[in-house]
């Protein structure tokens, strides 16, 4: 069995927080990286390197990925959702800008607060968690407030493929916790996912007319490598570890951070202005956060 804990302690704090500083930074990344390498392409050699990663991680380590034990409907779902996923987002960018598809996205921590609760009763949030969700999101619609005003029918059909993918990421976390993935390891977990998505990703790159190629600046293969190891792999496999052992909904709250730190990181890196707007945003991401994982 599982020992699964009913609250977030100092290292699933640690590790939330790392993971979601480095999602902030990978969507810099890809900013500044898709000019040169097309965005399902990008994804498509992230998730192929990911897959050999966790191959030699599990071999390294003894993790059996292919026996029998009941994971595979789940384990199809979730890659099926995860793919899924990825596409709104990349097919949303090209109608909507990357701040919007942002706001839309981050909805997921209520499909999993909504849904979850049904099949797991533990993982209910009570009044003041709720307020604190909602306080959280408040806080990453703050941060982007000024790219919300101007709406085209393009745009809206980018918002509205950007909240699909919010709707997706959160029935992926569903899919973990209620299938007999929840008694599968993190790797084998994640392995599901990256290989569809591996597989999923260079159709629809062709698909959609992208031009593939290997001969890229060093920036660029620096840029997909470290999305790769630190991204599909390791902070990935982190997730799906923190997912195995933590309540889904307390650390759904945490990726809230994810946007913002994408902020501080342009502010940092890219020269962007400091805004007032930010640094509320900040502190209320920060404050609902701690209403969500407070003990009731």
């Amino acid at each position: 069995m599982i020992a699964r804990k009913d609250h977030l302690d100092s290292l699933a704090i640690t590790i939330l927080v790392f993971c979601c500083a480095f999602w902030g930074l990978q969507q810099i990344l890809i900013k500044t990286t898709v000019g040169e390498v097309p965005p399902l392409w990008q994804a498509s050699i992230r998730m192929a390197g990911a897959v050999v990663l966790l191959w030699a991680w599990c071999a390294a380590r003894g993790v059996k990925l292919f026996e029998r034990d009941g994971t595979l409907p789940g384990g199809l779902l979730a890659g099926a959702l995860f793919a899924a996923e990825f596409t709104c987002i990349y097919i949303g960018l090209q109608h909507t800008s990357a701040s919007r598809l942002t706001v839309f996205l981050y909805t997921s921590p209520f499909v999993v607060a909504l849904l979850l609760p049904r099949w797991v009763p533990k993982e209910r949030l009570h009044g003041i968690q709720w307020f604190g969700l909602a306080i959280a999101f408040g806080g990453v619609v703050v941060a982007f407030s000024e790219s919300l005003g101007h709406s085209s029918r393009d745009m809206l059909t980018g918002d509205a493929l950007a909240l699909l993918a919010g709707v997706l990421w959160g029935l992926t976390t569903l899919a973990i916790r209620t299938t007999k993935l929840a008694t599968a390891s993190a790797e084998k977990t994640l392995f599901y996912q990256i290989a569809v998505t591996a597989a999923i990703s260079p159709v629809l790159s062709l698909l959609l007319g992208e031009t593939w190629s290997f001969s890229y600046s060093g920036y660029a293969w620096f840029s997909v490598a470290l999305q790769t190891v630190i991204g599909a792999f390791a902070s990935y496999l982190a997730w799906m570890w923190m997912l195995r052992h933590y309540p889904a909904t307390r650390i759904s709250s945490f990726t809230f951070l994810t946007p913002l730190f994408a902020l501080v990181f342009g502010v940092a890196l890219l020269k962007e202005p400091l805004t007032l707007q930010l640094v509320l945003a900040l502190a209320g991401v920060g404050l609902g956060i701690l209403l969500v994982n407070r003990r009731v």
